[in-house]
């Protein structure tokens, strides 16, 4: 069996036999698409055969910049070949009950991915079939227990695992005891680390799979909401931990349209702070808006190397604001100042920016019930790159069950350290079609226009066409039958 598949899976293929007779939902979402792309191919040349360019650079004979450092051949990049990636992705979300067991469940959420295209490198599509979830769930007024393939969700992130949670709440004082402990999955993915589809670091990688334990309490009570999350994880193999952090956040309000929210998060393994943030929000029937500070630092589990270089965090300041002056017409706009520290690395020819800012502003409009259109400007400029870009689009909806969206756009990226100032230009279509409540059928076609700018040999065309396409179908028995009959009124309840 392969590793990335678990006996997890199990779960989701007995559940269409161990639904038949009771009741279930079960959502089938398929998406197709069409994708060109391409890289870059290392090559050489005899020293000798390099000519100057006509700024004064070194270049081959055919216009690409060269690199050459005391060795009897220089280096450069060409355009690789075409590469057509065609991936073809099937998920199911599946909800059956009436077992016999009152406040029995069974919940499996999988997915099987594979690429259509001509070049075996789509990613995700190894392996073809995986599961996101699988679990049994037993959920009555004070306990709730789930045993399975899941993902515990919170402040430090989301956490897969094949094994037990256990939550009991405590109603006198508003408050929610949670343990979990299980075989850890990769973070990010829905895969053991163990996995040959990773494999990132080949020798550096674990051998075995973690053990994943963690707990939370919540505390919820009117206008306040509090959790304190921790998650600690142990190589099996070497007993050494992978990780151990620990978080709080929590929100106050919405009081009159006023809210308050924050938290921050303590890597215990490292010894440091990680990332923290803290918000005051304002949402009224006109205008609105927010205010905040965050201070970002990535993470990264203590197998892998990328931690021993000490990675930087940054702060920032933020905020945004929207307006509605008349009926119909909305205005926001936004923008964050951030900054790193010094690095303290040493840079003799190039200067070091330790700073940048974005900002965007736009403006949307309903003109009728049927017509909307959006408009978008966006700027940012930071350490290494720059973009500024304008995005627009229009939407129809001529028939209740049929909208239609043409949108466009255009972006500058210069980037520094290089000759390269490409340009931009998007346009495309989308069509939706609802034929039925439990159906839903989208349609997409983008055209990418991109000029490299670039004066040599190596300004690389990336124009291509993208096309997609979705199905969402969501199946049930009758005691989930949708639309919702109409509402009765009762005398006496408005």
């Amino acid at each position: 069996m392969n590793r990335g598949f678990g006996w997890g899976a199990l779960l989701l293929f007995a559940a269409p036999v161990a639904a038949v007779g009771q009741e279930y939902l079960l959502r089938l979402d398929t998406r197709a698409q069409r994708v060109d792309y391409r890289g870059l191919e290392e090559d050489s040349i005899p020293a000798g055969e390099v000519v100057s360019g006509p700024d004064g650079g070194l270049e081959t004979p055919d216009g690409h910049a060269v690199t050459c450092i005391g060795e009897s051949y220089c280096h450069f990049f060409r355009a690789g070949p075409v590469r057509q990636g065609a991936p073809l992705v099937t998920s199911a979300d599946l909800t059956a009950w009436g077992f016999g067991v009152t406040d029995l469940s069974l919940h499996a959420n999988a997915r099987v991915g594979l690429d259509l295209g001509t070049a075996d490198a789509w990613p995700g599509s190894d392996p073809a079939v995986q599961l996101n979830e699988g679990y049994l769930q037993y959920a009555a007024e004070r306990v709730t227990g789930r045993l399975g393939r899941q993902v515990e969700r919170g402040r430090l992130g989301s956490y897969g695992h094949d094994g037990l949670h256990l939550a009991y709440r405590f109603p006198s004082l508003d408050l929610t005891a949670i343990g979990f402990a299980g075989l850890g999955l990769a973070r990010g993915s829905a895969l053991p680390v163990t996995s040959d589809a990773l494999n990132p670091l080949d020798e550096f990688q674990p051998r075995e799979r973690q053990l994943l334990v963690g707990g939370a309490i919540e505390w919820r009570r009117r206008g306040v909401d509090a959790r304190l999350d921790y998650v600690r994880e142990v190589d099996r193999d070497t007993r050494n931990f992978v990780s151990e952090r620990m978080a709080l956040s929590a929100t106050l309000g919405p009081v009159s349209g006023w809210s308050l929210t924050g938290g921050a998060d303590y890597d215990l393994a490292w010894g440091w702070w990680g990332t923290a943030d803290l918000a005051i929000r304002y949402g009224g029937t006109r205008f609105g808006g927010s205010a905040g500070a965050r201070r970002y630092r990535p993470y990264f589990d203590l197998w892998t190397l990328w931690g021993a270089f000490s990675p930087l965090a940054y702060s920032a300041v933020n905020g945004s604001v929207w307006l509605a002056p008349v009926r119909g017409l909305t205005l926001r706009g936004g923008g964050e100042r951030y900054w790193y520290p010094e690095a303290e690395a040493e840079t003799p020819l190039v200067g070091e920016e330790t700073d940048g800012w974005r900002w965007n502003a736009g403006a949307g409009y309903t003109i009728s019930p049927t017509v909307s259109a959006d408009v978008g400007y966006q700027v940012a400029f930071g350490p290494g790159a720059a973009s500024r870009g304008v995005d627009g689009s229009v939407s129809v909806r001529p028939l209740p069950m049929l909208s239609l969206t043409a949108e466009g756009g255009y972006q500058v990226r210069p980037l520094e350290y290089r000759v390269e100032d490409p340009a931009l230009t998007w346009y495309g279509i989308a069509v939706g079609l609802r034929p039925a409540e439990r159906l839903r059928i989208d349609f997409r076609a983008t055209r990418y226009d991109e000029n490299r700018r670039r004066p040599d040999a190596s300004a690389i065309d990336w124009s291509q066409t993208r096309v997609s396409a979705g199905i969402s179908w969501l199946l049930g028995t009758s005691v989930d039958r949708l639309p919702l009959p109409p509402a009765v009124r009762r005398e006496g309840r408005p």
